[in-house]
């Protein structure tokens, strides 16, 4: 359930981020459409960073790494 919680804000994430490529070239820059979907952006990664450290917190998540 947290692997899917963690997947599905990278992809509202990376919608947050292209919607505000998209204002970016449609207003030109001058609206405040991008600085929303930017500071949107940052708090939904923000919320991933947050779950992820959650996860290996509470033990849901475990790396693998040999290192």
């Amino acid at each position: 359930m947290l692997k899917a919680a963690i997947l599905l804000m990278l992809l509202a994430t990376l919608v947050s981020l292209f919607s505000g490529l998209f204002f970016l070239v449609k207003d030109e820059g001058r609206g405040s459409r991008v600085v929303n979907a930017l500071t949107l952006r940052v708090v939904l990664t923000a919320a991933t960073v947050g779950l992820i450290a959650w996860g290996f917190y509470s033990g849901q998540l475990i790396s693998h790494a040999a290192w």
